[in-house]
């Protein structure tokens, strides 16, 4: 589905992303992890053209992205800002048919579309459809964000720390809502984030990243039980135990027991 292979980025002298290599399946989950300045950010925005790579070749089901055109590309892909980059002088209603409408929907598919995805993240259109993005809270201004990504059913979405600029109670509300999207079965699901137990919760392939490449990519489990070298372990050992205990399952107290076990001996 998505090819990446030998992509670098370069920002002056500043090496963002370092000859990375790696390819993902349709309808895959991934999420790059790391810290601010590993490069997360700058590899999604290259897949759809926001940034272009200083070399490598970035193809999604086997045409180059930069063999079409930056606007049709991003017709096809949707995209969750931060911060969630909606038109202030728009109402959520027309915020939402964005893209639709620049590919030629007409009225009452795009009308009902938005109805749909309101009543999905839960917005009641007839509270909200006529409402500017100042009315609304954080929270569902986020949820116009994701529903304006998902409007014109694109096959990628991509998503870049969607629920990072959100309180604690905020972030899971949306975070709960979003995962009960029947919208996303079909989605190639790429998300950037910082949120260790978010990356966790949400991935089925985890890009852990430092200093512009890829320092380990595997499962969850693989990671967290199998990791590649000292950065990797020293990077979830803070949240370990937590970690650990999510992946056991429900009522398996003895492996819950030994897992308590090791996170105290690693505190002493």
């Amino acid at each position: 589905m998505i090819s990446v292979k030998n992509v670098t980025k370069t920002f002056g002298s500043y090496k963002a992303v370092d000859d990375i290599s790696f390819s993902i399946q349709r309808g895959e989950n991934v999420v790059f992890l790391g810290t601010s300045g590993s490069g997360k950010t700058t590899l999604l925005k290259m897949i759809n053209r926001l940034l272009e790579p200083d070399s490598g070749i970035i193809a999604i089901d086997g045409v180059p992205i930069r063999q079409r055109r930056p606007e049709d590309l991003r017709r096809s892909i949707g995209y969750v800002f931060q911060n969630n980059g909606l038109f202030p002088h728009y109402t959520i209603a027309e915020n939402i048919a964005i893209v639709p409408r620049l590919l030629g929907w007409d009225r009452q598919r795009t009308e009902a579309r938005i109805v749909a995805l309101m009543e999905k993240l839960r917005l009641p259109p007839v509270q909200y459809s006529a409402a500017y993005p100042s009315e609304l809270s954080g929270g569902q201004q986020q949820r116009v964000g994701i529903a304006r990504a998902l409007a014109a059913d694109p096959p990628i979405l991509l998503m870049d720390e969607p629920f990072g600029a959100l309180d604690p109670i905020t972030r899971s509300a949306v975070k709960k809502d979003f995962k009960e999207l029947d919208e996303l079965r079909s989605k190639t699901i790429v998300l950037v984030t910082h949120d260790v137990q978010e990356a966790f919760e949400l991935a089925d392939r985890i890009f852990l990243m430092d200093k512009g490449t890829v320092v380990q990519e595997g499962t969850p489990d693989q990671l967290l039980f199998e990791p590649a070298g000292d950065y990797v372990r020293t990077f979830f050992e803070e949240q370990r135990f937590l970690l650990e205990a999510g992946r056991i399952a429900a009522g398996d107290y003895p492996a819950l027991i030994s897992a308590f076990d090791k996170f105290k001996n690693r505190h002493r």
